[in-house]
This record gives C-alpha cells, structure tokens and sequence, in this order.
C-alpha cells in the first residue's frame, strides 16, 4: 500500500497521519496519531479511521526529550508494528517568508533558509523545522515536501501586503503575509461542492481555535487576512494578544526595561484570553467560568472577531457568505451566536436550532448565509506532497490528478 505521511510537529507534541494513495491518485485516511507529552509525560496515541484504538501507551520522560525522538517513537511504531514505509512525508510549516508562495520538496539549503523565519514564529517554526531535519539526516532518500502557513496568502495584491514603513523594508521582506492559509485554502476547494451559489463570490472565514485569524476570500482566493508579518497580529488568541500598538512594544522595552527575549515570550506565551482572564488559554474553561474576568474575555474575543469581520467585508466591498471553522469555530455555538448577533448589520442571523446541532448551514432562511465546515489541513499537506512527488517522478504508476 502507497502511503503518504504527514507531520505537524509542536513543541510539546508531534501530530500525524497517514493517507493511503489509491491508483487514481485518491487519497484515503488511514491513521491519526500523535505523540504528546514530550520531555513530560511522553505518550503515543492512534486511531483508525473510524476512530477506533490502535496505540495508547506511555514512555519513560528519558526516551522522549526532544521532538526527534517523538518523531522516532511514531516512526518507529509505523514501521515495526503498522508494517508502512511512506512515499513521502509532508509537513506543516508555518512561515514560507518571502521565499516560498507554494509547496516545496525540502533539501538541506531549503530548511537552512526557513531557519531564518524562526524569528517570526518562534512557537511553530523551530518545532516544524525538527523532524524535517530529523529525515533528512536519518533518510535522505525519503522526500519532504514543506507546506507553509503564508503560502495561500502570497497572491495578496500590494496595498492588502504592505506596511507603511520604507520600501527596502518591504523589499527585505518585511510585509503581511497572513496565516492559516492551508485551513483556507481547504476551505476555499470544498466551498463549491457544499454552495457553489456562492463559492465564487465574497466570503468571510473565520479560523477561530488556539489560534485564530479570519481571512477574505474573492472567488476563492484570499485578498486579506487579520494576521500579518508574523502570527501576533489580528484576533486576540489563547496566548497571543492580536493587534496591537506597536507603541506598547517600544514602551515595555524602553520605559519598563524589559529585554526583547522577554517580551517575546510575554506576548507568545502570556497574553490573549489567558492575560485578559487570569484563568487560562482555553475557551472551554473560560466559558465553564464564573469569575467576571472570565465572561471579559470572551467578550473581548467576540468584540474583536466582530470588528475584524468589518475590515474585511470593506475590503470584500460587501460579502456574499460566511464560514466558521476550526476548532471553535466549528464546536462552539455560543460563540458563533455572539460573533453572528454583532454581524447582524450584514444580513447575518444564525437559526439557534440549526446552530445548536452544529448543522452545515446555521443561517435563518432569506438571510446571508452562515456555514460550518471542518477544515482540513492535514489533508490539503498530502494533496500537495502527492502532486510535488509526481512532478519529481512522473513515471511512477500513481500519477493522476490528487482527488
């Protein structure tokens, strides 16, 4: 059985999956799993496609330090005990810089040149680059395909991709690149077979989960997204405080004297709902919550998605759909409801029946409408390192169009 891997490496957990390729270039999941815990509580989970159990076990803190050694944990279960040798493996890579506006199969200069962003992910970058390195030293014959963060949002036209600073800034790469691009770029692809009427119009997607951004999409192509030159900006997040006056940065480094290093961390790991409420990171809690500071923060959060999704219509010059997606995005109804209530001005009103069943389409009859619709990133990963494998093999016998 061909297979292709894919890895979406944290850095406390190293997710992945494995699509099995079909002689008509169909991809089929096979097996979702992830080692998390690592250098804590190492432990391997995996389930088959029907969510039914295939590993669940622990490891001791000394076999599991690292991401390379969570990335050998899996590969070796893969291996010894699932009998799969994959094609290729694709990874998720969250900056592409100015470099890269599509998938590329991955060589030593190539990882050497996104070590460079790490500066603008700090979170996902080092971790994503990991058991890229990883494979190439251990199996330099398997290929590597990267798909990053940035890509679907290259095709930006110059006024939605440029900051007001001097142009050899811009020209040096600094610009808005935009996020998430492989959850909208799933989107985008599954919009016509769920409502062609409007797949080819204006629509907003909101990526709301841990991270959250919400991006413009004109005839399936994103023309503006919230997030910028790195994943700080746009929507308040778990950690991360979404936009924000650079003039704070320059306050808390200049007056507070706080290092860079610190203030980093401060806005990576310390900000966003989790600074806003003193409590935590997790929606969930927050909304499980009585503590006053708790309810402040989710309304901070619907604030800002409802003002968000203003600069957006504006730059849609009027909008046709709107989407939901990941993780609370697709789960929480209250959520939705809240974000949708302060929308209303747009023709947007949620039907709670529908919104409460979590159905495909929770919008009332006649007015714009609303969807919910999972993404799929790990899908869009292997979609694309099947293709690149193909252009470097033509001949192989798995060479039709990726379904």
């Amino acid at each position: 059985m061909d297979t292709i891997l894919v890895v979406n490496a944290g850095s406390s957990s190293v997710k992945f999956q494995i699509f099995a390729v079909d002689g008509d270039g169909r991809l089929e999941r096979r097996i979702k799993g992830q080692v998390d815990g690592i250098g804590s509580r190492p432990r391997l989970r995996a389930t088959n496609a029907a969510g039914e159990q295939l590993a669940d076990r622990v490891f001791p803190i000394e076999n599991v330090r690292d991401v390379p050694a969570a990335l050998r944990v899996a590969g070796d279960w893969l291996r010894d005990e699932r009998r799969i040798t994959p094609l290729a493996v694709g990874h998720r890579v969250v900056h592409g810089g100015p470099d890269y506006d599509r998938p590329v199969l991955v060589d030593h200069d190539v990882v050497t040149r996104l070590e460079c962003y790490s500066v603008l992910a700090p979170l996902h970058q080092p971790h994503n680059l990991a058991p890229i390195r990883t494979l190439l030293t251990n199996f330099p014959d398997l290929p590597q395909v990267a798909c990053f963060d940035t890509a679907f949002h290259r095709a930006h036209g110059d006024l939605a991709d440029h900051y007001a600073i001097p142009l050899r800034l811009h020209e040096e790469g600094v610009r808005r690149y935009g996020f998430h691009g492989l959850s909208y770029e799933y989107i985008a692809k599954t919009l016509p077979g769920i409502a062609p009427e409007i797949a080819s119009g204006r629509v907003i997607v909101a990526h709301l989960g841990s991270g959250a951004s919400m991006c413009a999409l004109l005839g399936g192509r994103s023309i503006e997204s919230t997030m910028g030159f790195t994943a700080l900006d746009g929507l308040p997040m778990g950690t991360r405080p979404g936009q924000i006056d650079p003039g704070v940065i320059l306050y808390l480094m200049a007056v507070k004297g706080i290092p860079a290093a610190d203030v980093q961390n401060l806005l990576y790991r310390d900000c966003g709902l989790k600074g806003l409420s003193g409590i935590s990171n997790d929606m969930r809690e927050l909304q499980n919550s009585t503590d006053p500071k708790a309810q402040f923060a989710l309304d901070y959060f619907v604030y800002r998605a409802a003002l968000n999704a203003g600069m957006l219509a504006a730059a849609l010059q009027g909008v046709d759909a709107f989407v939901f997606t990941a993780g609370i995005g697709e789960n929480s109804e209250s959520i939705r409801a809240r974000i949708a209530e302060r929308l209303g001005w747009l023709g947007i009103a949620l039907d709670p029946a529908a919104n409460a069943r979590h159905a495909q389409q929770i919008s009332r009859p006649g007015t714009m409408p609303v969807y919910v619709v999972p993404t799929d990133e790990e899908l869009m990963i292997a979609q694309h390192t099947l293709s690149l494998l193909w252009n470097r093999h033509p001949s192989t016998q798995t060479k039709k169009r990726a379904s």
